[in-house]
């Protein structure tokens, strides 16, 4: 148990705290972060505080009450659809992320089908392995049942599986422009006309792409179809606090019409403290999030974000060929824009994470295949060359003998042994005591090849959500 605090604390003290408390996070600003921060400078840090600070009370809840918030996020939506080849019908909104945005996404699909196609019980989607696992997220919520097709040798969704996946009960088909792990683009154009074929909707998750591929095509960079532009595009979803450098939390969500929109809305009429209308899932939404986005949009302009994606994609050549000239690495299939995937046949890509954290790098780890995920944004720009001489570094170090990655060895032997004989409610507490802390566990720090090594080896699936949820619950738990 932890009390609230008896007596004040003064301001200067609580602010001290939380600098203190800040010091073990990643150095992001210093470009030490690959993922989870998008920073362009100082210069627009500094636009985008004082735009959230000037509505830093106002709620997005009630248009008709801060009707400045209702242009903001009306403008913002017509820009982003403008971008992503909308036109005076695309209709959307903002929300809190990309979460968000496809939840609501799924959530559309699921009340028109019920409007549509009411002989459906329980309503599907297809998408590929690759896609954010906010949808499985969405259908668990929802009530729509995720149909997981194969990536192809190129690691996009498999177009034929697809086809071969959708049944009278499918309802949505999914796609990524890019895909977070791998920043390869699905064969959007391809699953677009499947849909339209079929009757269906298609929703093409570019949250991380929307306000990079745009840019990145006017660039002169080879960017497969994959917006509005193309017919059986029904919804998108763009993440502004991604590379649109907007405040967290903000997203848009889009449809090709109107009239789809509206089965994301919920109206109440029938409660003692009024007519109850919301868009999306929040209620209550920070306006200083939609103030920012519009500031930022307006600020950087084209022009704008056209230098910011010119500057990024020259920083991913270089790390592409600093990467590729290692020759125990290698690059994850063929990334279109600024996601990179970092693998390798020869060695253990965890133990070389392992080596980059130690050197204060921040890598997050993927899975099938084994891969360490890049993010490269403005702020990389300058620390690119000083990242290849360290992960040239690691990698030497990780082709040499160590005690610890013999231990490491050790540590997944017995988590293969054990799988086999012990119960699964034994599982997860072996796998937490021999990985360490859960923090630990999930590359927040120290080494953590050991515990990804382990998730590898469970038979079970189950037995690998019970260990994540050990360890979920241990981060979210105030420490002693």
């Amino acid at each position: 148990m932890m009390p609230l605090p008896s007596n004040r604390t003064s301001a200067d003290q609580v602010l001290a705290r939380m600098r203190q408390a800040r010091e073990h996070d990643v150095k992001w600003h210093e470009g030490r972060a690959w993922s989870l921060v998008y920073h362009a400078g100082d210069e627009v840090t500094d636009l985008l505080k004082e735009a959230y600070t000037l509505f830093f009370s106002e709620n997005g809840l009630n248009p008709t009450t801060f009707p400045s918030l209702r242009q903001f996020e009306t403008e913002v939506v017509a820009m982003t659809a403008s971008l992503l080849g909308g036109n005076d019908e695309t209709a959307g909104n903002m929300t809190a992320g990309g979460t968000e945005s496809i939840l609501m996404a799924v959530k559309t699909a699921r009340d028109w089908a019920r409007a549509e196609r009411p002989a459906i019980a329980i309503p599907q989607m297809v998408l590929p392995r690759s896609a954010h696992p906010a949808f499985h997220k969405a259908g668990h919520y929802f009530g729509v049942k995720p149909v997981v097709i194969p990536v192809g040798p190129d690691l996009r969704a498999d177009v034929a599986a697809a086809e071969a996946a959708i049944s009278q009960d499918t309802i949505l088909v999914v796609g990524s422009a890019p895909s977070y792990p791998h920043g390869v683009v699905d064969p959007i154009a391809d699953l677009a006309r499947l849909a339209q074929k079929q009757g269906l909707l298609c929703h093409v998750d570019a949250c991380v792409g929307g306000f990079m591929l745009p840019f990145v095509r006017k660039l002169g960079y080879p960017v497969p179809d994959f917006d509005f532009w193309l017919p059986g595009v029904t919804s998108m979803s763009a993440d502004l606090h991604k590379y649109g450098y907007a405040v967290k939390g903000a997203s848009v969500i889009l449809y090709h019409n109107h009239g789809l929109r509206r089965h994301q809305f919920h109206v109440y009429t029938d409660w003692p403290g009024g007519i109850y209308a919301s868009p999306s899932v929040a209620g209550t939404r920070p306006g200083g999030a939609i103030a920012a986005a519009w500031a930022i949009l307006n600020y950087l302009g084209e022009e704008g974000y056209l230098a910011l994606a010119d500057g990024v994609m020259k920083t991913v050549g270089k790390l592409q060929d600093g990467i590729r000239a290692i020759p125990e690495l290698k690059i994850l299939g063929e990334p279109v824009m600024s996601i990179l995937a970092i693998a390798s046949d020869r060695l253990n890509v965890f133990e070389i994470g392992d080596e980059m954290a130690l050197r204060g790098w921040n890598l997050d780890r993927q899975q099938f295949p084994s891969s360490l995920h890049v993010t490269v944004t403005p702020a990389h720009a300058p620390v690119a060359d000083q990242f290849l001489a360290d992960l040239r570094y690691a990698t030497e170090q990780v082709k040499r003998p160590s005690r610890a990655r013999l231990s490491n060895s050790l540590k997944v032997g017995l988590v293969q042994v054990a799988a086999r004989v012990l119960p699964p409610r034994f599982m997860s507490s072996l796998t937490r005591r021999s990985s360490g802390t859960g923090g630990q566990a999930l590359g927040v720090g120290g080494r953590s090849a050991a515990m990804y090594g382990m998730m590898a080896t469970l038979p079970n699936r189950g037995d690998l959500t019970e260990v994540v949820l050990d360890i979920l619950d241990q981060l979210t738990t105030p420490q002693k």
